[in-house]
C-alpha cells in the first residue's frame, strides 16, 4: 500500500527502559541495527500497527509498554534506487513513519526476538538515546534525527539538565 508520492505508511518503535537509553535491535543475519519498525496495514491504525509490530519483532505486549509520546506528522525517507526491486523503482520511493516513543514498563525478560516465526533481529541491547544517529545506515540518519529530536523534548519535558546531548538539525531539515 503507497500513498500516492510513492511512500509506504510505516511506524517507528523507541523503547526506553528506566535510564532513558533506548532498545537497539540488530537485524538478523546482518551487520545493521535498528530500531523496531514496520508497515501499516490495510484499515490499521498507526497505533494498531505499532502494537502488531512491538510483538513482532520483539515480543512486548501493551500491558509491558506504555505508550509516552508520538510524532506529530509523517516523517519520511527515500529508499536508495539500488535497495528497490526492479519492478517497484517506477512507483516506490521509501517510507513515511509515524514514530512512537515508548517505556518498557515489564522488565527486559519480557523481551523476545523469537515471538513470531519471521524474526526481524537477532541481538539486542540497551543504547545510549543518541548513538543509533551514528550507527543506522545512512539513509535512514534524518528521518531518526528528526523523530529522536521530537521525541527527546517530549521526554524530557524541555529540561535541559536532564536531556541527553541533542543533534542539532541540519539546513535541510535533517
Amino acid at each position: 500500500m503507497l500513498d500516492r508520492d510513492g511512500y509506504r505508511p510505516n511506524v517507528g518503535i523507541v523503547i526506553v527502559n528506566s535510564n532513558n537509553e533506548v532498545f537497539w535491535g540488530k537485524r538478523i543475519r546482518e551487520h545493521s541495527w535498528q530500531f523496531p519498525q514496520g508497515g501499516i496495514k490495510q484499515g490499521e491504525s498507526p497505533e494498531q500497527a505499532m502494537y502488531r509490530e512491538l510483538y513482532e519483532e520483539v515480543g512486548l505486549r501493551p500491558e509491558h509498554v506504555r505508550v509516552l509520546a508520538r510524532t506529530r506528522d509523517w516523517l519520511r525517507y527515500d529508499v536508495p534506487k539500488h535497495w528497490i526491486k526492479r519492478e517497484w523503482r517506477s512507483t516506490y520511493r521509501g517510507q513515511k513513519q509515524i514514530w512512537f516513543l515508548l517505556r518498557l514498563v515489564g522488565r527486559d525478560t519480557d523481551i523476545s526476538l523469537r515471538a513470531s516465526g519471521h524474526p526481524e533481529f537477532d541481538a539486542w541491547r540497551w543504547t545510549d538515546f543518541w548513538v543509533p544517529l551514528e550507527s543506522v545506515i545512512e539513509f535512514k540518519r534524518g528521518v531518526y534525527r528528526l523523530a529522536l529530536n521530537e521525541l527527546a523534548d517530549m521526554l524530557f519535558h524541555g529540561d535541559l539538565q536532564s536531556r541527553p546531548r541533542a543533534y542539532a538539525l541540519d539546513a535541510a531539515g535533517v
